[in-house]
C-alpha cells in the first residue's frame, strides 16, 4: 500500500484537524510507502501573502513531526519542492473534460454564493489529481467532504488510460472515521471558518479560559444529563481513558454537578494528552534548519519517485 496525504498551510491546527485527520493518517505511515506534503501551491489560492505563507509552510511542518510523523518511515516535504507536479497537471488538464470540473463542490458552491472563483480554484481538482498520481499513490485518506476529489482524480486518471494506456495507478479514497467528527466551542462542527476553535499549541492559560467561557446549557447542577452529544462531554472522550470516560459518565447520568468542574477536567486531560506533542513542537521551533533538512531530503526522495512516474507520462502521450 502506498498512501499520500496532504495539508494546506493555512493556518494553526486545532482539535478538530487533529482527531478528525491528522493521527488518523500520522497512523497510516507504517504503510509500505506514506508520502504526506504540505500543500502550498494549494494555499495561494487563499494565502496571498509571501512571508507568512513561507513561515506557515515551516510550522506545518513542524507541526506534524511534533504530533508523531516520523520522516524515518514517511516521506514529508513541500509540494512547490517537486516541479515535477505543475508538469503533470498541464498534462492531465489538457484532457480533462470542461464539465468535470464544474461540477466539483468547491467551485459550485462558490459560484452559487455569487463570489467570484479564480482559475486556480476552478482547476484545483486537477491539481489534487497530479498530487496523487505523481507517486503512484493506491489509498488516500480523506473525510467525506472529499471523496469527491478521489472520485474526480480516479475519472481523469481513468480518461486518460484509456487514451494512452495504462499509464496511471487508480487510486481509492480510505474515507478517515467520521465518529472522530469535533465539535467546536459553539457545539457546531470545529472549524476555522466558524471561530470555534482549539488549537493544538496554544498556551495553556489562554486556552483553558477559552474553555471555560464554553457555553452550555441551563439545567439545574442536580439534574441528570446524558452525555453523548454534551459539548463537553465529547470534547472530554476524546483525550481521557477508557476509566475516566466512563467515571465522566457516571457523573453526568447522576447529576450534582457543575459544567465548571468539566471545563477544568477537560483542560487537564487536553494539557496532558498533548504535553509530549507540545514539547517537542518547542524544541522543532528551536531548530528550524533541521526542519528544513528534513523537507529537503523528504523532496529529494519524492522527487526520485516523482521524476519516474513523469517520465512514463511523458513517454506515453509523446512529450519525450
Amino acid at each position: 500500500m502506498r498512501v499520500l496525504s496532504g495539508i494546506q498551510p493555512t493556518g494553526r491546527p486545532h482539535w478538530g484537524n487533529y482527531f478528525g485527520a491528522i493521527h488518523q493518517y500520522i497512523a497510516l505511515q507504517d504503510a509500505e510507502q506514506a508520502f504526506y506534503f504540505i500543500a502550498n501551491l494549494h494555499a495561494l489560492t487563499t494565502v496571498r501573502d509571501r512571508d507568512q505563507l513561507r513561515q506557515l509552510s515551516l510550522d506545518t511542518a513542524m507541526d506534524l513531526l511534533a504530533l508523531g510523523l516520523n520522516p524515518d518511515q514517511a516521506t514529508l516535504f513541500v509540494q512547490s519542492d517537486i516541479p515535477e507536479v505543475s508538469e503533470l497537471c498541464w498534462l492531465l488538464m489538457t484532457g480533462t473534460p470542461l464539465g468535470l470540473l464544474e461540477r466539483c463542490h468547491a467551485y459550485k458552491d462558490k459560484k452559487a454564493k455569487g463570489l467570484s472563483a479564480d482559475t486556480g480554484l476552478f482547476t484545483y481538482p486537477v491539481l489534487q489529481a497530479a498530487d496523487i498520481l505523481l507517486y503512484d499513490s493506491d489509498t488516500v485518506p480523506v473525510g467525506e467532504d472529499q471523496v469527491q476529489h478521489i472520485e474526480v482524480c480516479r475519472d481523469i486518471a481513468g480518461s486518460f488510460n484509456h487514451v494512452y494506456g495504462e499509464v496511471f495507478v487508480i487510486p481509492k479514497a480510505k474515507v478517515l472515521d467520521q465518529a472522530a467528527r469535533v465539535p467546536g466551542t459553539d457545539g457546531e462542527k470545529m472549524s476555522k471558518s466558524y471561530g470555534n476553535t482549539l488549537e493544538l499549541f496554544a498556551e495553556t492559560k489562554p486556552q483553558r479560559k477559552q474553555i471555560m467561557r464554553i457555553v452550555t446549557d441551563s439545567r439545574a447542577m442536580e439534574d441528570p444529563k446524558e452525555p453523548v452529544g454534551d459539548v463537553l462531554f465529547d470534547l472530554y472522550a476524546l483525550f481521557a481513558t477508557d476509566a475516566e470516560r466512563a467515571e465522566m459518565a457516571d457523573l453526568y447520568n447522576r447529576g450534582g454537578f457543575g459544567y465548571g468542574e468539566v471545563k477544568k477536567a477537560l483542560a487537564d486531560v487536553a494539557e496532558r494528552y498533548f504535553a509530549e506533542p507540545r514539547a517537542q513542537r518547542a524544541e522543532l521551533a528551536a531548530q528550524p534548519e533541521k526542519v528544513r533538512e528534513i523537507l529537503g531530503d523528504g523532496a529529494a526522495s519524492a522527487r526520485k519517485k516523482a521524476s519516474e512516474v513523469l517520465a512514463r507520462v511523458q513517454e506515453a502521450c509523446g512529450v519525450k
